[in-house]
């Protein structure tokens, strides 16, 4: 492997028995106070993308599924779990027709949890019968405008000096592979920055360069500033310059009765 190419496995953050005890704890804690099951929890953040700083937090994302009797009430429920943020965890989880609701609109934050590479607890059936049906949900116009937007908000907002936050270069070069993935017709984009890069970057110069504020990230504080990177930022600049029309993508032909099917086999179930 060249020394400028990326490897995921060099970018992955394994987490520490003491944490990942901590957090299944968590989980536990929320299945008795709330009466609910834990059907899936992962994390979502820079831990999930591959470039974690030493001080970076744990975003741990869960779906969750109630008793029967809590679906058969008129009035709408609380759909959200949030546990209050401490200097490690951040915690919180979505109901289950929650969640189906925002795969049938082909929500792209739901689709990251169902690829991240750090998983907390799974339940293995619903995993499976979740991740066959999300291809046909997936919408490539969404996908693309989510990742557009989130990449301008953070341009604009946060690499306009010569001296930056670090961090938030990722913050919109990851977006942008994403949206250049999917423009692409690769489909859904994977979480992991490092996947992104791998095949969509095959300049040298600029990998070196990428592979460079990775190491400073993944070795600085969340907070760390330092000068602009001349090449990423040429690239992010043509890149948000040339974003052009938007391609002719085919609508998602999921089948919403089989979400009901697996929300109704999973209520009952469990």
């Amino acid at each position: 492997m060249e020394n400028n190419a990326f490897n995921p496995v060099r970018f992955a953050h394994p987490i520490a028995p003491a944490v990942r005890e901590r957090v299944l704890d968590e989980l536990a804690a929320i299945e008795a106070r709330h009466e609910v099951r834990v059907l899936f929890a992962c994390e979502s953040g820079s831990r999930g993308w591959g470039f974690a700083s030493p001080d970076s937090d744990y975003d741990v994302r869960f779906v969750y599924v109630h008793r029967p009797d809590w679906y058969l009430r008129v009035a709408p429920q609380r759909d959200v779990i949030e546990l209050p943020i401490d200097h490690e965890l951040d915690i919180s989880g979505w109901e289950l027709r929650k969640a189906l609701q925002l795969l049938a609109r082909s929500n792209p934050t739901l689709f990251e949890w169902l690829d991240s590479p750090v998983i907390y607890r799974a339940d293995a059936d619903w995993v499976a019968q979740v991740r066959a049906l999300a291809p046909a949900f997936f919408s490539p116009r969404k996908t693309r405008w989510h990742y557009l937007a989130m990449a301008r908000k953070n341009f604009r907002g946060y690499l306009q000096g010569n001296t930056v936050r670090l961090k938030k270069y990722l913050y919109v070069l990851r977006p942008l592979l994403a949206a250049q993935w999917v423009d692409e017709g690769r489909g859904m984009p994977p979480m992991r920055f490092a996947e992104l890069a791998e095949a969509l970057i095959p300049d040298a110069a600029l990998r070196d360069e990428l592979n460079n504020l990775l190491a400073l990230k993944m070795a600085a504080d969340e907070a760390e500033y330092g000068p602009r990177f001349p090449l990423i930022h040429e690239w992010i600049v043509m890149r948000l310059a040339g974003e052009g029309a938007m391609p002719d993508f085919r609508q998602p032909q999921g089948d919403m009765a089989a979400l009901d099917a697996v929300l109704l086999r999973t209520v009952m179930q469990h």
